[in-house]
């Protein structure tokens, strides 16, 4: 167990024990200030931040979802034609190219890249309006304090939990960070003998959950997930209909209308402009089907990992109880495709969540309410 450590505004020290997560003061927050808040006023709040959607849950009962894009009209033109200065979600697909187009978030967590053509300061700016947005929508009241529970990928490396913590500031008076799939184990009570397949846009994060906090040995990440699917789509469709024109947002689209990875009879058939810019059928169902089940290696290795690595005793029993959640659950066949694989291991139950767009969200919003009030007075 660790403990993160910030300094607020007067140099004083917070923290917390509990991992994984970081912790923001209270007098570190600049947002949500427009009257006097009270400790009988809190509002707990539960985001699942993803590089394709962004979804909160609230203790007032608001749950909303969007997707994680933002956009900044680019000149005086575009301002008058948006009558906006900042667009979110799909509103912002809409119109990117009317506007200074960001997806904020790469593999679930913020692009920190060092390449030069990467804009550092414009994502850092994209995802603190984007956790204020998601947070604005949760409806919060002018006096309460809002204390937030932030889904990240179970892996996220230390600086970009960091700038997660940074990104909140402005929004929350105080804000916990806990891996993904650890969020959707708690959301479902299930917190012993269970294994957690979380398959976002970015990453594919499995969790092994034996009754504590989950440490670093207990989760395995792997970068094959919904982008990856996209992309290898993308290029195997190039490759099979050289005479389509497409871009990987139409790709995409497809992909959520009939994603499958098991051998079922259903075709997917999208209609796409041709090189001369006729409107034709072209049938795409061997290539999304590639594509989708390319994920499943990794996944499976990853299993055999966690598994194979795990008391001998209750081996059996945990692969009774494996779940799959994240947009990722979708796919079609996915559950039977691992529950032929676990055969080797004598055998497994694969289940999914009924709620896979706030699965996440659902269970940082229960984390959230169950921590003791000693505990968010304590990190002010």
């Amino acid at each position: 167990m660790t403990k993160h450590t910030t300094s607020d505004t007067k140099g004083k020290p917070t923290g917390s024990s509990i991992t994984p997560q970081m912790s923001v003061s209270a007098d570190e927050t600049t947002g949500q200030d427009d009257g006097p808040k009270t400790e009988t006023g809190v509002l707990y709040l539960g985001v699942d931040l993803g590089t394709s959607r962004t979804s909160v849950a609230a203790s007032n009962g608001q749950r909303v979802t969007l997707s994680s894009h933002v956009g900044y009209p680019k000149d005086v033109v575009s301002r008058k034609l948006l009558k906006k200065e900042v667009l979110f979600g799909d509103e912002a697909v809409h119109h990117r190219l009317s506007c200074n187009f960001y997806r904020p978030l790469a593999a679930g967590v913020l692009k920190l890249s060092n390449n030069k053509t990467d804009d550092v300061e414009g994502n850092m700016k994209a995802a603190a309006d984007l956790i204020r947005e998601i947070i604005r929508q949760a409806r919060p009241r002018k006096d309460e304090l809002v204390y937030a529970v932030i889904g990240v990928p179970a892996q996220a490396a230390i600086h970009h939990k960091d700038a997660i913590v940074k990104a909140a500031r402005e929004s929350v008076d105080s804000v916990m960070l806990c891996s993904e799939p650890f969020s959707v184990a708690y959301g479902l009570d299930m917190l012993d003998d269970v294994l957690v397949i979380d398959i976002g846009a970015g990453t594919t994060d499995l969790c092994r959950m034996h009754g504590a906090i989950p440490t670093e040995e207990d989760q395995v990440t792997s970068g094959k997930a919904g982008d990856f699917i996209d992309n290898l789509a993308f290029e195997l469709i190039k490759k099979a209909h050289p005479e389509a024109q497409f871009t990987i947002n139409m790709v995409r689209e497809a992909k959520e209308r009939g994603s499958f990875v098991n051998d079922v009879n259903d075709k997917a058939i999208v209609k796409w402009p041709n090189k001369e810019g006729r409107p034709t059928d072209f049938d795409v169902t061997k290539e999304l089907k590639e594509a989708c089940r390319a994920i499943v290696p990794d996944i499976v290795a990853g299993l055999r990992k966690l598994v194979s690595s795990y008391d001998a005793e209750f081996q059996k029993r945990m692969l009774q109880n494996v779940v799959l959640a994240g947009g990722g659950s979708l796919l079609r066949g996915l559950d039977r495709l691992i529950e032929e694989d676990l055969q080797q291991y004598g055998g497994g139950k694969v289940t999914k969540v009924h709620e896979p767009v706030f699965a996440g969200a659902n269970g940082a919003l229960k984390l959230a309410a169950d921590m003791p009030e000693d505990y968010w007075k304590e990190v002010k």
